[in-house]
């Protein structure tokens, strides 16, 4: 049966006893002589907030009961042991969100704590009010939906106290509904399927069972009744063998010398209503409906009060539950057994320590107490700490059961956080964190990710590498028809960044004919290679690398997104300036103390130069040249400079391939060409900025009749890979026409 706790701070008339409020708070949180003075001044101001001219009688019935809803709140909070600048809080917030107070009010009054609180739990409430309450179902699973609203939710609080306040008030507006029948399922059904799971995920008993009971009396009136019924019918018999279980129990716990305290312990409604149906069985077959709880000092005594337990009568096979050994998930622990008691009636026993009790009441609130500032004053751990500890409580583990790529799952979902955005109509979508509008659409359907053509997020169009974050709104603009594009699967393009949806765009040209994916792929690496100005190219070496058959065979696996242009260049650069037996290692020719990353064949101890005509980086084939006085001067194969030197003094060429130099920079030249916009530069040197590149040199230019600008430029680079992704986010700027490597 619900208990609602007795109000015992109200006068005869019903009005608030302020001394005996703060004396039954003082029952549960140690409040010195400046905590109590901040309530009664937090109490003052809520009072105020009712004090304006011009209210007609319903106004200040609401404000009287937006007092009292503070007060409650307060005093359920003070039963969770909290701060007092969780309480003040509490006391505040419900005014604050009716507006009858501001967040700048309380900041001015020096509590800009309990401010930053209040500001966090209308945060938390916001996201739950967007959701469209008459939405049961996501893409067809009503539960993966509520579950995903408790995700969300519990993904915006970063300070245990924001949730224990939401939930604190939602417990005074579960009780305030109780004649109100026009809210009061509204109000029920949430607390029912978000706020009564929060409350077991965080362990707190206290909380859990009373939010369970009354949601579910007023969603589920005639089930709660007839099991109340039942109860009531049974209560004076059952008190009765409780009494002689106790009594019985109490001899033996004495005989053995063991403190110990024993109590009958209430199963709550909804919690016999919900063991009858996933058990598919009746009342009488609800073994924990007479049950006793027995608190001893230590964990040892836990063990030895089972045995004499089962000394005592014969426990129930596949009954026994150990707790202490194997936790719930939310931290509670305790043994748990039934048996034939006396009478041959069954008989639940719980059995747990002290401590363990304060934990399943209480949960999270059992581990620290929030003081003041929550900085040095309340014990060694540190706030990040608390935090982290925080997050494993309030984690669902993910069902990673899908069967996608494992590397691509454990390298970014599996260890990532999660964000949970909305549908158009207030559905909410779980997705790994970085995901985009892309990610999204394949999450949906299939088919709306392959006729994406574009998204909305909270209203405005995005580019489909837009990176989601929690709260958004999103909407996906489809054509009619429409096919995936290979870009999509371009890792530094960014378009997709859950292995779900690569997999399904690779499914879907893994199922077209060979011949398109083979001219795809054509298309596709000679793209990469011209922006990359690599023309030197073993291409069956490079196959080989890659384990394909075929240079036919590479072309279709990167059509069909099996392998990614990336990857490709990758096994070229490893594979370029593979020659035999290396003879010596030289160091550069200009003054720098750095060594380079060019072996020299057949040569003595000569110093080496990158070639400025057309400065190669690690991957391009690259051919020496014996200059006068200056060593070694290094080129690409296919620098048309070299090619004159050649035939002019071929005896000074020599062979040189790429050697391993940590930390080597390299100097490379790129063209880019574009429609000037405004900002334009701007956008360009901070890519080249945040991805910590060097710029050496840069010219621009545009023609004002056809509004192209061009723009060149010299940058450091480590190696041809870093080029890549480099030119590929290029390509990606607004207006950019092309990116790509000058060759000589």
């Amino acid at each position: 049966m619900v208990q609602v706790r007795e109000q015992r701070y109200r006068d005869e008339q019903g009005v608030l006893d302020e001394a005996a409020w703060l004396a039954q708070l003082s029952l549960h949180v140690p409040l010195s002589e400046e905590d109590t003075g901040r309530l009664a001044k937090a109490l003052e101001i809520l009072r105020g907030s009712s004090s304006r001219p011009g209210r007609d009688l319903r106004d200040w019935a609401q404000e009287a009961d937006c007092e009292w809803a503070g007060v409650e709140t307060a005093q359920i909070l003070a039963e969770l042991r909290v701060g007092i600048d969780c309480l003040i809080a509490g006391l505040l917030y419900r005014a604050v969100r009716e507006e009858r107070l501001s967040l700048t009010d309380i900041e001015a009054l020096g509590a800009p704590r309990v401010a930053l609180l209040i500001e966090a739990v209308l945060r938390m409430a916001s996201i739950a009010d967007l959701r469209n309450p008459e939405s049961e179902v996501v893409l067809g699973q009503a539960e993966a939906q509520r579950d995903n609203i408790r995700k969300m939710l519990v993904d915006l609080v970063d300070d245990v106290r924001v949730a224990l306040i939401k939930l604190a008030e939602r417990t005074c507006a579960l009780r305030a509904v109780k004649k109100d029948e026009e809210r009061r399922e509204v109000v029920a059904r949430d607390v029912f399927y978000v706020y009564a799971p929060l409350a077991h995920r965080l362990g707190i008993g206290h909380l859990k069972w009373e939010l369970e009971d009354l949601s579910f009396r007023y969603l589920y009136n005639d089930s709660y009744m007839r099991i109340a019924r039942l109860l009531d019918g049974k209560r004076l018999e059952r008190d009765r063998f409780i009494a002689r279980v106790s009594n019985q129990l109490s001899g033996v716990l004495k005989t053995a010398g063991i403190d110990f305290q024993i109590s009958g312990r209430a199963k709550h409604i909804y919690s016999i209503w919900r063991k009858m149906q996933r058990k598919g069985i009746g009342f009488s077959q609800v073994y924990d409906i007479r049950a006793i709880r027995i608190l001893v000092p230590e964990v040892k005594d836990c063990y030895a009060t089972l045995g004499l337990v089962h000394g005592l009568w014969r426990n129930i096979p596949n009954e026994f539950d150990d707790y202490i050994a194997n936790p719930k998930e939310n931290g509670y622990r305790s043994l748990h057994t039934a048996v034939i008691g006396p009478e041959g009636k069954i008989l639940e026993v719980q059995i747990r320590t002290e401590a363990m009790h304060e934990e399943a009441e209480l949960g999270v609130c059992a581990h620290w107490r929030y003081k003041g500032s929550d900085s040095q004053r309340g014990g060694a751990s540190t706030y990040e700490e608390k935090i982290n500890w925080l997050r494993q409580v309030l984690d669902w583990h993910e069902d990673s059961g899908d069967a996608l790529d494992v590397g691509d799952a454990s390298d970014f979902q599996l260890v990532q956080d999660r964000v949970y955005v909305f549908t158009p109509r207030g559905d909410v979508v779980n997705l790994a964190s970085g995901a985009t509008p892309l990610d999204f659409a394949y999450h949906v359907h299939t088919e709306v990710g392959h006729r994406c053509r574009g998204a909305k997020v909270n209203g405005q169009i995005v580019p489909l590498t837009h990176m989601l974050q929690t709260g958004d709104r999103v909407e996906i603009l489809t054509a009619r028809e429409g096919q995936p594009r290979r870009d999509w699967l371009q890792s530094g393009m960014g378009y997709l960044n859950t292995a779900r949806a690569r997999t399904k765009v690779r499914a879907w040209f893994r199922s077209q004919a060979r011949e398109d994916n083979m001219e795809a792929g054509r298309q596709l690496l000679d793209r990469e290679f011209r922006r990359l100005a690599l023309t030197s190219l073993d291409y069956k070496r490079i196959a080989a690398e890659l384990d394909q058959e075929t240079v036919d065979d590479l072309y279709v696996a990167v059509g069909a997104g099996d392998l990614s242009a990336g990857q490709v260049v990758k096994a070229a650069e490893s594979l370029i300036g593979d020659k035999p037996q290396p003879e010596l290692r030289v160091t550069r020719g200009t003054g720098s103390a750095r060594g380079t990353a060019v072996e020299v064949q057949g040569v003595g101890n000569l110093l080496t130069n990158m070639a400025g005509c057309c400065k190669p980086v690690p991957g391009d084939l690259i051919t020496g040249f014996i200059t006068q006085g200056r060593g070694v001067s290094i080129h690409r194969a296919d620098c048309a400079r070299l090619l004159q030197l050649s035939e002019q003094s071929p005896e000074r060429v020599i062979d040189v391939e790429w050697g391993v130099a940590e930390g080597e920079r390299f100097e490379v030249d790129l063209a880019i060409e574009a429609y000037d916009r405004q900002g334009l530069l701007r956008d360009v040197t901070s890519m080249f900025a945040n991805a910590h590149i060097n710029v050496l040199a840069i010219q621009t230019s545009t023609n004002r009749k056809t509004h192209a600008a061009t723009m060149r430029l010299t940058v450091e680079v480590g190696d041809l890979s870093s080029l890549s992704k480099l030119l590929e986010r290029l390509n990606r700027l607004k207006n950019v026409i092309s990116a790509q490597r000058l060759s000589s």
